[in-house]
């Protein structure tokens, strides 16, 4: 009877346990996406940023179609439109505000449509061969930037980054045994090993 009773209350245990275990996973796979900012799969649900380029067409209005750089305040200037806030829009609510405001001046029903050109760079340093800023394509990984920078130096821990996201203040530490996603304005940094 003893013998039953122990092997009842280890596979009571063994099953909490596994419970606890799934339940702490899914927590931290939550928490995981709940940090990283959306990924731009979308060029329509991209939200624009300084030093994104974007291209602009107005149908009928030559002058005005063009390419243009959103600078640094967030703002991109555009002829009869004036300056209008971009950083924090995606491009189809760029297109209606660019339209709003030549509707205001001298353009009767504006036509507008607005795609990204040219994504921010990304920056990479520490201890790859080549560091500095790179240009950003859509599915970036940690492990494709290093492998744009030129690769790993010999002095290189190769087991985690640094990666500082566009727009946080701080760091967060990634294991490099996973595909971990890179966005436009992030910021990667291969620290030292220690031997």
């Amino acid at each position: 009877m003893q013998q039953r009773s122990s092997s009842a209350d280890l596979a009571v245990h063994l099953l909490v346990s596994v419970l606890a275990i799934a339940g702490i996973s899914a927590g931290f796979s939550e928490l995981a996406s709940a940090q990283a900012p959306p990924a731009p799969a979308s060029a329509d649900r991209y939200v624009l940023g300084p030093n994104d380029r974007i291209r602009l067409k107005v149908y009928g209005e030559p002058d005005i179609t063009g390419e243009y750089e959103i600078n640094s305040g967030g703002e991109v200037s555009i002829p009869l439109a004036g300056h209008i806030k971009a950083a924090g829009s995606t491009t189809p609510q760029l297109e209606r505000s660019i339209a709003a405001a030549l509707a205001k001046g001298i353009v009767r029903d504006p036509r507008v449509n607005v795609e990204i050109a040219q994504y921010r760079p990304y920056y990479i340093l520490g201890e790859v061969k080549k560091s500095g800023e790179y240009p950003y394509r859509l599915g970036l990984t940690v492990m494709d930037a290093v492998a744009s920078a030129g690769g790993f130096t010999y002095r290189a821990n190769e087991n985690k980054v640094y990666l500082r996201r566009s727009g946080a203040g701080a760091e967060e530490t990634y294991p490099l045994d996973a595909p971990v996603p890179i966005f436009p304005g992030d910021n990667i940094r291969v620290p030292e090993r220690y031997f």
